[in-house]
């Protein structure tokens, strides 16, 4: 059965506009007036500019979603807030721990504290633990902790806070060092006793407690160490005289 060409109309006009490729019909923006604008095509059109480091971090192909949040002020393997040489020089060796009884509440809180602001929150010490919700975190408040009893030399901070409103001279600090659990008491007990604090030793478990306080100014400073498998010491420092 033969066609009519008003009947072949409908089917080949859709091929003929086809194969004009589009040359001959008009732009949509300078039909409706408005030309395209140069900035906004050039937006669209240029590559897109990716940090690494960032697209790394976003973890956008993972199943499960990332294992830390995002950090840009601490690398993973913590900074070393202090540079000096270790001189360990003459040490006075800490007195053997008592064991921490149950009215230890140094104790239970570097047991159930995750932060170091619920960690100084927790302290006996009244100027510790109202400072404590005016904390700030940063790297640089592990260099202003009182000047007797500073950051171990080669530390290596993993979180760092402060204050410093009102009377407030709050530091708190985890770090971690090479040198072995014995050193470390030996060289706080040292700067403690020798700048007027007094230092108590107790055991908790596999976590030793040296802390004390200094009547003239009302100072205090408490530690907790831990050994790490590696040889060195796993350390939270919590002082209320910073510099």
């Amino acid at each position: 059965m033969a066609f009519s060409r008003a009947c072949l109309i409908p089917f080949l006009l859709p091929l003929a506009l086809a194969g004009c490729g589009g040359s001959d019909l008009p732009n949509v923006d300078e039909a409706s007036g408005n030309a395209a604008d140069p900035a906004l095509a050039s937006a669209l059109q240029d590559q897109i500019m990716v940090d690494p480091q960032l697209g790394r971090q976003a973890n956008g192909d993972a199943i499960r979603p990332p294992g830390q949040p995002y950090s840009a002020g601490v690398p993973d393997d913590g900074v070393a807030a202090n540079t000096d040489k270790v001189d360990l020089g003459e040490l006075i060796k800490a007195p053997a721990p008592t064991e921490a009884g149950k009215d230890c509440t140094e104790c239970a809180a570097a047991r159930e504290s995750v932060t170091l602001g619920g960690l100084a929150a927790r302290q006996k010490d009244t100027r510790t633990s109202q400072c404590a919700a005016s904390l700030s975190y940063g790297t640089g408040w592990a260099n202003r902790l009182p000047r007797d009893l500073p950051l171990f030399p080669q530390a290596r901070v993993t979180e760092a806070a402060g204050s410093e409103e009102g009377q407030c001279a709050l530091r708190a600090v985890s770090f971690s060092s090479a040198q072995p659990m014995q050193t470390m008491l030996d060289y706080y007990y040292t700067r403690a006793t020798k700048s007027g604090y007094s230092s108590e030793h107790q055991l908790d478990g596999n976590q030793h407690i040296l802390g004390g306080t200094r009547e003239r100014d009302g100072g205090s400073y408490v530690l907790f160490l831990t050994s790490r498998a590696d040889g060195g010491t796993d350390i939270d420092m919590v002082a209320n005289n910073g510099s």
